[in-house]
């Protein structure tokens, strides 16, 4: 028998043993009942022990005696405040905050269809092996990820590249090529938050699947300058840096290097313009690569032209064919000025395979605005067949900044065509009447729904902007006729409900 503050419950009946009890009626001053969904849990035979020291302490409980016994009811919870911020890292979107970003939004959407792509969208939450990849890439370490209650491992979205590899691979051969879509959708990454870098942020993606040439990556490159186009943004404000994968691998192979080593290359090197040279060449050659190649390979990526580049690899390496071709078509484009070859750039992303292109801000104050390329091999990684595949990735942090430095931001207002207010309490179901009407014809109406002053409601219709006051009053209503206002030119006049647009 023990000796601490114990209350046996026989199963299956969750009987009290009053043995025990009568023996030590000190000990129990509460008892808290086995409830009947803790009960199913027991088998016949089974026995649960609670424990007197583990009952909640300092907590209002009611109290009632029943045979001897004293039961009572659950504490109740305190009020805890939380924290009203949002976790680090992510956003409230307030509706002044709000109306910015469904106007970004709406210009990515804008500008997707004059290129004829379609809206596609993906789960936010993914299975984790989705975006496990051993080129050491950060994205990976900087995942979002867990078991779930079934035991699968899954993460949030780090980017939108892979979902939409994998829904190409769902679709199969029922798929015709080439496809054209776009995505703009929420992504997650554990990373420290800067300028322009969040926990999560929202990305336009374009993505071009089913087109092997470099015509494909010069149309998503000029629709990138488009949208800079029409939010304002010019080509001495930003511009894109361009470079090929291929020039990196026509360097290792001229040194012997293995060609698994490909990846984890490109994801030091693209650590260029963030950590010292010193640190590019210890992590190189941590990865066992020489010093002569070190060497070859940086004095290649210090290159700022695609002539140079001709001379250091010869004219037919694959990587020059497809920069002239690039170039070529960017100057037919019209936006020759937006470009410029840069053999450092190679995007930290390890699938990539071909040209890759990275917008910058030219007064060098944020971070990239915006990054893509070509991605090839990327369908088989994930146990599909391969397709010619290339796509952009475009943040709306970065180029929030951007625009806010710029003085580029518009000023957007709320914007509502009626307000509608009942003159009488009674009206209230007319006045109903009223914004039913002008909502079935399209029109946005704001109806009052408690008994306000004419002062307050001609300070609300100037917050909200409102375009027109209707006024329902008694007299008005008996004529089938309301009143109203024009809140710009001061206007006003009685019509029927019929009348009004």
């Amino acid at each position: 028998m023990p000796t601490s503050a114990s209350v046996l419950f026989c199963c299956p009946h969750l009987r009290l043993t009053l043995r025990l009890f009568n023996a030590f009626p000190f000990r129990f001053r509460s008892i808290r009942p086995l409830c009947a969904s803790h009960a199913s849990s027991f088998t016949s035979g089974d026995t649960a022990v609670y424990n007197s020291n583990s009952l909640d302490k300092g907590n209002s409980i009611a109290h009632k005696r029943h045979g001897g016994l004293e039961a009572f009811s659950s504490p109740t919870v305190e009020n805890v405040a939380i924290d009203v911020n949002p976790p680090r890292g992510t956003r409230d979107f307030p509706p002044e905050e709000m109306r910015l970003r469904s106007w970004l939004f709406q210009n990515f959407r804008e500008v997707s269809a004059l290129f004829a792509f379609e809206e596609v969208d993906f789960p936010v939450l993914e299975s984790e092996a989705l975006f496990i990849r051993k080129a050491g890439e950060e994205i990976s370490e900087q995942l979002y990820n867990f078991e779930d209650k079934g035991g699968r491992r899954v993460a949030l979205r780090p980017e939108l590249t892979p979902s939409l590899a994998r829904l190409v691979i769902q679709k199969g051969k029922a798929l015709p090529l080439p496809v054209k879509w776009f995505t703009i959708g929420q992504c997650w990454r554990y990373e420290r938050t800067t300028r322009g870098r969040r926990r999560e942020h929202y990305q336009w993606n374009m993505d071009i699947i089913g087109v092997q040439g470099v015509a494909a990556e010069a149309e998503l490159i000029f629709s990138i300058v488009i949208l800079f186009k029409r939010l304002g943004i010019t080509s001495s404000d930003v511009g894109f840096k361009v470079s090929s994968r291929k020039v990196l691998q026509a360097v290792l192979q001229r040194y012997s290097i293995p060609e698994k080593l490909f990846g984890k290359v490109c994801i030091i090197i693209d650590k260029m313009d963030k950590i010292p040279k010193e640190e590019i060449e210890k992590e190189l050659t941590m990865l066992g690569i020489p010093m002569e190649a070190i060497n070859g390979l940086l004095q290649i990526l210090s290159l700022k032209s695609v002539p140079e580049l001709e001379e250091a690899l010869g004219s037919d390496a694959d990587a020059v064919d497809d920069l002239k071709d690039l170039f070529l078509l960017i100057e037919q484009y019209g936006c020759s000025n937006w470009i410029q070859f840069d053999a450092s750039i190679v995007r930290g992303l390890a699938y990539y395979t071909g040209v890759v292109f990275e917008g910058f801000d030219r007064g060098g104050k944020l971070r990239a605005i915006c990054g893509g390329g070509r991605y090839d091999q990327l369908l088989s990684k994930l146990g599909g067949e391969d397709l010619p595949a290339c796509g952009f990735g475009f943040g709306d942090a970065v180029i929030f900044e951007l625009l806010k430095e710029r003085g580029l931001l518009p000023e957007l207002g709320p914007k509502v065509d009626y307000i509608v207010l009942p003159l009488d309490p009674q009206l209230q179901g007319a006045a109903a009447m009223v914004a039913s009407t002008l909502r079935e014809k399209g029109r946005s109406v704001d109806l009052v729904l408690e008994n306000k002053r004419l002062k307050w409601v001609f300070k609300h219709a100037e917050r909200i902007n409102a375009s027109k006051l209707i006024l329902v009053g008694d007299s008005e209503w008996q004529r089938g006729m309301v009143r109203v206002k024009n809140l710009c030119s001061r206007e006003e006049s009685d019509l029927p409900l019929h009348e009004l647009e």
